[in-house]
């Protein structure tokens, strides 16, 4: 089974995103601030494109941490990311 592993390291999410063609966005019609979402390859309907700054200035104002996955439980490239408190609530 493939292990998750979390984050809070802007360089390690960055690299990450950026190695499986993935972009800083966030959810259109959230409220200011916003819900963070990696974005992959085409830009999804209903994300808004941000800056890797802005992205990070959300994260970080959050609490967040980045849960992700390096590789499937086949050996290949893994996409999968989630968003999750950072709080240890």
């Amino acid at each position: 089974m493939s292990e998750a592993i979390t984050t809070t390291n802007h360089e390690t999410i960055r690299n990450w995103a950026e190695q499986r063609d993935g972009h800083p966005a966030r959810v259109r019609t959230s409220q200011p601030g916003g819900i963070l979402r990696i974005d992959f390859g085409e830009p999804e309907e209903g994300l808004e494109p941000i800056s890797w700054d802005e992205f990070f200035d959300i994260f970080d104002e959050n609490g967040l941490k980045f849960l992700y996955q390096e590789k499937t439980e086949g050996g290949g490239v893994s996409r999968f990311n989630k968003f999750i408190d950072g709080h240890g609530r």
